[in-house]
């Protein structure tokens, strides 16, 4: 078994080699060397242009359908990898990431980067409870709950911020 950090080869072929794989890693994003959940949330950035343009209720359903997805596809690929939340399991970035760009949807371009930059904080930091679920829950659904948390913690922030300033 493969420790958290790194891909071997029979591992990444494991990975690449199904649908579920694919969106677990981002669609390679999460294939990055380093920095794997950064560069799994610069990622999700690119749907985000095209998912800002939804209205709000058909928005919060894509997270909802992406979330069961990724319950889904971070399972099968934390069992392919023997590893339950891999590196390169980024789909809960994604996730986690939309979710924290709920109040740049109505609000100012530096908003979206204040939303990646808070919940990329949120994400490394854990604080409690984020920590606490990353720790105790396994599978695809312990892969995705911190980061939506992460997510919700970073999208009141960044809404609390845009109703201050």
């Amino acid at each position: 078994m493969n420790d958290k950090k790194t891909l071997t080869d029979t591992q990444r072929r494991a990975l690449t080699s199904s649908a579920a794989g694919w969106i677990a890693c981002g669609f390679g994003s999460g294939l990055a060397p380093v920095a794997q959940g950064t560069f799994g949330s610069l990622a999700a950035l690119l749907p985000w242009l095209l998912l800002r343009q939804l209205s709000l209720p058909l928005y919060v359903l894509v997270i909802v359908l992406g979330f069961a997805l990724g319950v889904w596809a971070c399972n099968v690929a934390g069992r392919a990898l023997g590893v339950d939340d891999h590196r390169s399991i980024v789909w809960d970035e994604f996730i986690g990431q939309w979710i924290a760009l709920i109040p740049a949807l109505v609000a100012p371009w530096w908003a979206v980067v204040a939303g990646f930059a808070l919940f990329r904080l949120f994400d490394v930091w854990k604080p409690w409870p984020i920590g606490w679920l990353d720790r105790r829950m396994k599978g695809g659904l312990g892969v995705m709950v911190d980061d939506v948390v992460a997510g919700v913690f970073a999208a009141v922030v960044l809404g609390l911020a845009l109703a201050w300033l």
